[in-house]
């Protein structure tokens, strides 16, 4: 008889490699570091739209060479194809864009203490997403360790906006055009990130490969917006390097290799351990800022340590377990 062909499967999230751990690391510094490196090196005057489309031809050029240095970048031109890069990538790249716009609009109308607590709902539709898509269960105590997690999102987002007051205006207008936007943005968050875990670990996906078909794709979306929104009309009136000096390049280049180390980690480990990763930044971030910048954490940050601690121990901890069937 012959052998039966063995299903594609997802890797347990409860079993981290070395090699995993060290990329989530990685993301997790770079995450840390990038609004002090970002504060620090980017002028008030550079146009926002251009440093963008600048990471984002930065993190396509981080890719090839990846590729060409790993091989796949000989067999792209034999295996690529438009319904694959589309079905693969150009879905979540669309769906990011579409969340982009949202959490824009969502900005402008919360203020910043309850928008980022609502935003921290995406944890939890990640979860709901990669059940549907992928199948992957959480263990009982996984589930709890998401909702440490969530709890010690919106402890960190207290300490981050209290600080900033609080929006007082039409309560309509906040529903609609505040909370609902920032809602759907995170729904569309959880589905764009299951659909990138599930193209790269059932389809095979490269995970380079996807970074520059996302990137190649969301700049396409950007630009198109250029020629109505207030970044196009500066680009034009100024011109696209706008307040730039040769330190500009390092948050942009930093934040190109923090979205290639984004695709590895959920290549391999999946989008929720990619949402440990975040919030375990948000810490991160505080200490930085207070060896950097003498800004004393919160008593909030203080709090939220021993849950994110916690909710990364269990999660690792007590994997969801297959029960086998008998023969």
């Amino acid at each position: 008889m012959a052998a039966k062909k063995p299903k594609a499967s997802t890797p347990n999230p409860g079993n981290m490699s070395p090699r995993v751990w060290f990329y989530s690391i990685l993301l997790t510094l770079q995450y840390g570091f990038q609004p002090i490196i970002s504060k620090r090196f980017t002028r008030r005057e550079v146009i926002v739209t251009s440093s963008v489309l600048t990471c984002e031809v930065a993190k396509v050029v981080c890719a090839l060479i990846l590729m060409a240095k790993d091989g796949s970048l000989k067999k792209l031109a034999k295996e690529w194809t438009l319904v694959g890069s589309l079905t693969a990538s150009g879905l979540p790249a669309a769906i990011y864009a579409l969340q982009n716009s949202l959490l824009q609009i969502s900005y402008r109308n919360l203020d910043s203490l309850t928008f980022s607590m609502l935003n921290q709902t995406k944890i939890i539709f990640t979860a709901i997403f990669t059940y549907i898509i992928l199948r992957q269960r959480q263990s009982i105590q996984q589930i709890g360790a998401l909702f440490l997690l969530i709890m010690a999102a919106v402890l960190l987002s207290i300490g981050e906006g209290s600080s900033k007051g609080s929006s007082s205006g039409d309560p309509e207008k906040i529903l609609f055009y505040g909370i609902a936007p920032v809602l759907v943005a995170s729904v569309l968050s959880g589905l764009a990130s299951a659909l990138c875990q599930w193209a790269s670990q059932v389809k095979k996906h490269s995970s380079y490969l996807m970074t520059v078909e996302m990137s190649i794709v969301g700049s396409l979306c950007l630009l198109a917006s250029t020629s109505k929104s207030p970044d196009g009309e500066a680009i034009r009136r100024y011109g696209f390097f706008y307040g730039w000096t040769p330190l500009t390049l390092i948050p942009v280049v930093t934040n190109a290799l923090g979205g290639i180390l984004v695709g590895l980690v959920t290549s391999l480990a999946g989008g929720v351990r990619k949402g440990f990763v975040i919030v375990s930044a948000l810490l991160v971030t505080a200490m930085l800022q207070f060896l950097f910048e003498g800004t004393p954490p919160s008593v909030y940050c203080l709090v939220a340590l021993p849950l994110v601690i916690s909710s990364i121990s269990i999660y690792q901890k007590y994997p969801y377990q297959v029960k086998k069937k008998e023969a």
